[in-house]
């Protein structure tokens, strides 16, 4: 028996209030010190082609400078993070986008690297934010519920991804 799609009325009132409300990012890049602040990459309804260029450039491999979009998927799951815990602060950037040279020659230097890393794809950000503790940054993505959590406390970072929904 076919699964029965659900209809969009089953979608609670105040999430759909919510869906079309616009959404604003603020970055720091700790590798090139570059900044977004407050770039509004969603509004009426629609995500903005020249605000994701924006974020997509912010975001793109800053070894090689090689530019790939990410995933709007991910800035909402970032934008989820930042309302989840009160965040005021940028999302400091530690790694996005990733070249396949790139991350082949990370992959060369760790085990923790994977050869189909989903940065590669711009589905995956690594991250910290200056006021919020990074083991309870973990626990708001993990309550979000949208894609991966890597916790890596000795190298001061969270990733997050859209990918399927695990944690490590």
């Amino acid at each position: 028996m076919p699964a029965l799609a659900v209809p969009a009325l089953a979608v609670p009132a105040l999430a759909r209030a919510h869906a079309a409300e616009p959404r604003t990012l603020t970055f720091s890049h700790l590798h090139t010190g570059e900044r977004l602040v407050d770039i509004e990459y969603f509004s009426g309804g629609s995500y903005l082609p020249d605000a994701l260029g924006e974020i997509n450039r912010l975001l793109r491999d800053f070894r090689t400078g090689e530019v790939a979009p990410i995933d709007p998927q991910l800035l909402d799951l970032l934008h989820g993070l930042s309302q989840l815990t009160g965040s005021t602060q940028p999302f400091q950037i530690i790694s996005a986008y990733r070249s396949p040279a790139t991350n082949a020659m990370l992959r060369a230097r760790s085990t923790g690297v994977a050869s189909g890393s989903l940065h590669l794809s711009g589905r995956a950000i690594d991250i910290r934010v200056a006021d919020v503790p990074l083991a309870r940054l973990r626990q708001a993505a993990l309550a979000l519920g949208r894609g991966g959590v890597g916790y890596y406390p000795g190298s001061n970072f969270v990733h997050v991804d859209t990918g399927r929904v695990r944690a490590w």
